[in-house]
């Protein structure tokens, strides 16, 4: 019974010819062949490639070598194409645009065209605007883009996630960002103290031994023992505030603040976006505390493609707006 050699993954029965043919040919020689056949003379073939014409002529001998055809003969005065050429001439074509496609999506994005999905982890202690104003932007600039929001929580490992692809970006504060990820400063803000309209600070003010004493509200640590911003500054004074209250979900906390004698220290700008829509009041935190750093991080395997890159230039644009 006659029996064949299986084919190779890309379909073919003889890989060691097809070893043999890629090991001898490259992308310069395909463009020197396309041209050559187009031009059909050696000589402005070297004027459009921008080589001398001993080169040129050089390489179409190792094409004929491959190809195992002369590819271009005289035919009185002119040359001409033999039918093997003619057979070449779009499919090295396709050949030279795929490897032009493939080079360019690496450097230059399309965001009218583009159907990639961009995944973002963010805090949400972040002004509560900016999510919303980002995907708008995003969808806007890039309607066949597809954008996934991530949460920062306890169970999430973002630096896994980043170097593995799952997520693109992490936008957020730290007191000390990481070191190991690739960083861009988005904004700072003050940090002040949010409470009801009926709180008695907003009469009488308070020292810093009644904020302290406040039944302060907080959101839940990233992980178990873990210490927010504002306890890590507390801490590296001495001080301690007294947390009644924790939430793993800070966008419901102004809610809570809004109803009883809790007390939520954050950034301003958040502050001041829950304040307009609720009886809140802003006050002034007593303990001195450094501005809120906020951040986007992203992973090294990202550092320069283009998708990303954009994604980037879109979370600085859609900050800065705001």
């Amino acid at each position: 019974m006659e029996r064949h050699a299986p084919p190779t993954a890309a379909g073919s029965p003889h890989p060691a010819a097809d070893r043999a043919f890629f090991d001898r040919a490259d992308l310069h020689l395909i463009r020197v062949l396309h041209t050559v056949l187009v031009e059909r003379s050696v000589s402005r073939a070297a004027l459009r490639l921008s080589m001398n014409q001993p080169a040129v002529s050089a390489a179409l001998r190792r094409l004929r070598e491959i190809a195992g055809d002369p590819l271009l003969v005289r035919s009185g005065a002119e040359m001409v194409i033999t039918d093997v050429a003619l057979q070449m001439i779009e499919p090295a074509a396709a050949i030279l645009r795929s490897a032009d496609a493939l080079f360019t999506q690496a450097r230059e994005f399309d965001a009218r065209t583009s159907r990639t999905t961009f995944n973002i982890a963010a805090s949400d202690y972040l002004d509560p605007l900016f999510l919303p104003r980002l995907v708008t932007d995003i969808k806007r600039e890039a309607p066949l883009a597809r954008v996934e929001i991530h949460a920062l929580t306890r169970e999430a490992d973002y630096r896994a996630q980043l170097a593995q692809g799952e997520v693109d970006l992490v936008v957020g504060n730290w007191l000390q960002p990481p070191d190991d990820l690739h960083i861009a400063q988005l904004f700072s803000d003050e940090v002040v103290s949010l409470v009801s309209t009926g709180h008695p600070a907003v009469r009488g003010g308070w020292s810093v031994q009644e904020w302290l004493a406040a039944e302060h509200v907080a959101p839940m640590p990233t992980y178990p023992g873990a210490r927010g911003i504002i306890d890590q500054v507390l801490s590296s004074q001495g001080l301690a505030r007294n947390i009644v209250a924790r939430s793993a979900y800070f966008g419901l906390i102004p809610e809570m603040v809004a109803h009883s004698r809790l007390v939520l220290t954050t950034g301003r700008q958040h502050c001041e976006r829950v304040a307009a829509s609720l009886p809140l009041a802003i006050l002034p935190c007593p303990v001195p505390m450094p501005p809120l750093h906020y951040y986007q991080l992203w992973h090294a395997r990202s550092q320069h493609a283009s998708s990303a890159r954009w994604l980037r230039e879109r979370v600085k644009a859609t900050i800065a707006a705001l």
